[in-house]
């Protein structure tokens, strides 16, 4: 099992390009396999769940190449309809395929998919959408069977409980090929979802309303290829951030999603940190003491503070003057990053979904283990912040989420090493 090996006490400085988006670029995957034509999807990173996406394309007929940090999808070999439940396991944004494929080829087979633990993540919001479009929907075996009579879904009114990302997105490539008019009622505003959109657009989609809380979807029976540039990661974006801001240092983001990142930017800047903005650009300064933020930080949907950056600027407050406290509102289980933190000297009191943050002196290293994505990134942050050397294990979690990790600290002049 691979490790990373980081030593803190050292300030970063640097320029780093941001990568495409993770959480963009698996549902445009998916929605590479729908109706004809050669989809290039440019600004591609090149992770561990990109992989595993192509091996669920590849599994269903589709050709799926990778060349000079773009994605290559032709899926019109692609006659398949069933997951193997091993890819299922890999990753929890699997469950999209499943309204890609039924848009597809009308029925789908697939189990309970894997992925970060952070706690129950029901899929029933997604078969309750897929059954109001027409799907005939069945399990055995810990196996779910879904088929839609005439094999073409047909156009619903759909009122999500809760604006569920996954939910949306499955609910979206479902409804672009079915037969007649989807509304989709408190949708999900999330900023990939919008890129989702915007590509299935350039392939002769009718879809209206992205980035608000209603979705109209006017499906038809063709599509064709396009190219499409993946937008910038607005997480990665806020890890990197969060890092230098714990360690100490100044950074220059390139390719950035200002806009998009602005619910995060607003909160960072609290800490003390000078953030300026230019187009696509962020510079951030931290100075000698992060101060801790006064007012509760509430993970909320999109436009609210997202549930993905709560770790890493954790791993920041960890060291600043007097104590901040976090509010998680999307998964049960996001806090398991919080053990490592105190191991490593931090002082972080976990009371059901909310997170008391006092900040210390310093930090110090520590063995530890990530145990998923944002929280292994974290830990990353906090080792850099730390005096002394670290060894973080269970990194194939930040493998999943962050293109060539080691490589892009080292450039800030973070000491890390991968064994």
């Amino acid at each position: 099992m691979q490790k990373f090996i980081i030593t803190g006490g050292s300030r970063l400085s640097g320029e780093l390009t941001l990568q495409g988006s993770k959480n963009s670029i698996l549902p445009i995957m998916a929605a590479a396999l729908l109706g004809e034509g050669r989809s290039v999807l440019r600004n591609c990173p090149m992770l561990t769940d990109v992989f595993s996406a192509s091996r669920i394309l590849g599994g269903l007929g589709c050709r799926c190449t990778f060349s000079d940090g773009a994605a290559v999808i032709d899926p019109c070999g692609a006659s398949g309809s069933e997951i193997p439940e091993e890819l299922m396991r890999e990753m929890r944004s699997s469950i999209m395929f499943m309204g890609a494929i039924l848009g597809r080829m009308g029925e789908c087979t697939f189990s309970v998919p894997g992925g970060c633990e952070l706690g129950p993540r029901p899929i029933d919001m997604h078969l309750a959408a897929m059954r109001k479009m027409g799907a005939d929907i069945s399990d055995s075996g810990g196996r779910i069977y879904c088929r839609i009579a005439g094999g073409r879904a047909h156009g619903a009114k759909i009122n999500l409980p809760f604006p569920s990302v996954g939910a949306t997105e499955n609910i979206i490539l479902c409804a672009v090929c079915a037969d007649g008019e989807t509304i989709i009622n408190n949708a999900a505003r999330e900023p990939e979802i919008c890129d989702l959109c915007s590509f299935l657009r350039k392939r002769g989609a009718e879809i209206k309303g992205d980035g608000g809380g209603t979705i109209v979807i006017c499906g038809t029976e063709k599509l064709r290829g396009c190219e499409h540039i993946v937008m910038p990661d607005r997480i990665a974006g806020a890890t990197y951030l969060s890092m230098t801001a714990a360690a100490g240092g100044e950074i220059i983001l390139k390719n950035a999603c200002v806009a998009e990142m602005e619910p995060f930017l607003s909160v960072l800047e609290q800490t003390g940190c000078r953030i300026y903005t230019a187009e696509n650009r962020i510079y951030l300064r931290s100075g000698a003491r992060l101060r801790a933020i006064r007012e509760r930080i509430r993970t909320m949907p999109h436009p609210g503070f997202p549930t993905d950056a709560q770790a890493v600027l954790m791993a920041a407050l960890a060291v600043a003057d007097g104590a901040s406290v976090f509010e998680e509102n999307i998964f049960d289980c996001r806090y398991r990053h919080t053990d490592a933190l105190n191991k490593m000297g931090a002082d972080i009191e976990v009371l059901g979904k909310v997170a008391v943050v006092r900040g210390v002196a310093g930090l110090h290293g520590a063995d530890i283990n990530a145990t998923d994505l944002r929280g292994g990134a974290a830990m990353a942050a906090a080792a850099l912040a730390a005096e002394g050397t670290t060894c973080l294990s269970g990194i194939s979690h930040i493998d999943r989420g962050y293109e060539k990790f080691e490589e892009t600290v080292s450039c800030l002049g973070g000491k890390i090493r991968r064994v």
